[in-house]
């Protein structure tokens, strides 16, 4: 949450001459209602198991750019099937930084809607450090320190490196 998925991800593909998709997008149309309200009408368990299968319906989708919610590799066997279908990375994101982004967000994001300045901090460091061993599992982790600048270059020539090996 909060570590650039969907603005890197666009601008990643942009560069890359290909597709991107937003999962979390994908369900709001699917369900016609934001993520807030997904959350808050059918609750987390419905949210999560909508977004595990619509994961899953891009099954077919080559070539593309898909930023995913930040719990996606979190759910079910979501991380072991996004690995073995695509390129996965991980935008490991400082703490500071994730506080500085989600903090005029807040209404948007379900998980931290209720939370104070204070708590916000804590909140982060504590999800992140109880979803790290599913975001570790990525095939690359990126550390971003303070802003986007130079990552989307960073990850094209990654990502152009892994498909010329790949042909």
């Amino acid at each position: 949450m909060g570590s650039g998925k969907s603005y890197l991800g666009k601008r990643l593909a942009q560069n890359l001459h290909i597709d991107f998709l937003d999962l979390d997008e994908l369900i709001e149309l699917k369900n016609g209602m934001s993520i807030a309200e997904i959350f808050a009408k059918k609750g987390e368990a419905f949210f999560r198991q909508t977004e595990s299968d619509c994961l899953k319906s891009l099954k077919n989708q080559d070539h593309k750019i898909i930023a995913l919610g930040g719990g996606t590799p979190c759910f079910f066997d979501n991380m072991d099937w996004i690995n073995e279908h695509g390129v996965s990375i991980y935008l490991k994101t400082a703490t500071d930084v994730l506080v500085q982004r989600l903090r005029n967000e807040k209404d948007k994001r379900p998980l931290i809607q209720q939370l104070s300045e204070r708590e916000l901090p804590d909140f982060i460091e504590n999800n992140v450090a109880n979803r790290s061993h599913f975001y570790e599992q990525a095939h690359l982790e990126y550390f971003v320190k303070t802003g986007n600048e130079g990552i989307v270059e960073d990850l094209t020539k990654f990502l152009e490196r892994m498909t010329s090996l790949v042909r």
